[in-house]
């Protein structure tokens, strides 16, 4: 097997496969394939045992999962990106899990195990952070391909070592991290801060891996962009088809016929 990551702004994992050879992925990440892999979508794939973890795993991820494997012939499968960020490769073994924001995962060998992190003692994190109660647990053997948004920053925390991080800019964190949520300090900084009330107080040992931007992020700075109803709420793709090419496409029909 042979992996590589091209292109830089939108990069796109390329994974080469021989005969025998296989990588899983969640639905909807699939790029483009050649005749000689062989699909097969399930839900007893990474970890899952049946519809009960596959129905846990959909939490922080997808439900059902591909696996791409290469049967006669080499061939290869490829992995774009989402939105604008980094592809990059971990190790998998023991004493090397990891927690990943949702839907951070992008491909693995058949090795890997992906689930839900439930955490019930952090349930707030989840709700209020956006981070903590949802995230996607990744263990198991070999390695995994995993996908940020914007540049990221790697840190080494000592063992004591802490840093409150925004929870969007939380990509992922090895397992023997631990996690906290907290609240802005100082009350002015709360009010008029503009930064949100929540932080992530994230304690070593344990490697850090932060993103410069996330989804929830790009929306927020492009909502102000986004055609509006005339009550003044965002319009749908499905609405401002209608608007900008179905009312345009009729009135220029009409004009012709008169």
């Amino acid at each position: 097997m042979d992996a590589v990551v091209r292109g830089s702004i939108m990069p796109v994992l390329e994974v080469h496969l021989t005969p025998g050879e296989s990588v899983v992925a969640e639905s909807g990440q699939l790029g483009w394939f050649d005749d000689d892999i062989e699909l097969t979508t399930g839900t007893e794939l990474a970890g899952a045992d049946g519809l009960w973890d596959a129905a846990k795993r959909s939490f922080s991820g997808s439900f059902f999962m591909t696996r791409y494997e290469s049967t006669t012939q080499p061939g290869t499968v490829a992995f774009p990106a989402r939105i604008p960020g980094k592809i990059f490769q971990i190790p998998l073994g023991p004493e090397r899990s990891y927690l990943i924001q949702r839907h951070g995962f992008l491909a693995g060998l058949e090795g890997c195990e992906l689930a839900t992190a439930f955490e019930p003692d952090r349930f707030g994190a989840g709700l209020l952070g956006g981070f903590g109660f949802l995230l996607q647990k990744l263990e198991g053997t070999g390695h995994a391909w995993i996908e940020l948004a914007g540049d990221v920053t790697e840190y080494d925390l000592e063992a004591g070592q802490s840093m409150r991080v925004l929870p969007g800019h939380v990509g992922l964190v090895e397992a023997s991290v631990a996690y906290e949520l907290t609240t802005m300090p100082g009350i002015k900084n709360k009010l008029f801060g503009g930064d949100g009330l929540f932080l992530l107080q994230l304690t070593g040992p344990g490697k850090v891996w932060l993103q410069s931007m996330s989804l929830p992020m790009l929306a927020a700075a492009l909502e102000p962009y986004l055609p509006r109803t005339p009550n003044g709420t965002p319009q749908t793709a499905v609405q401002s088809a209608l608007v900008d090419g179905g009312i345009a496409a009729a009135a220029k029909g009409i004009s012709k016929l008169l």
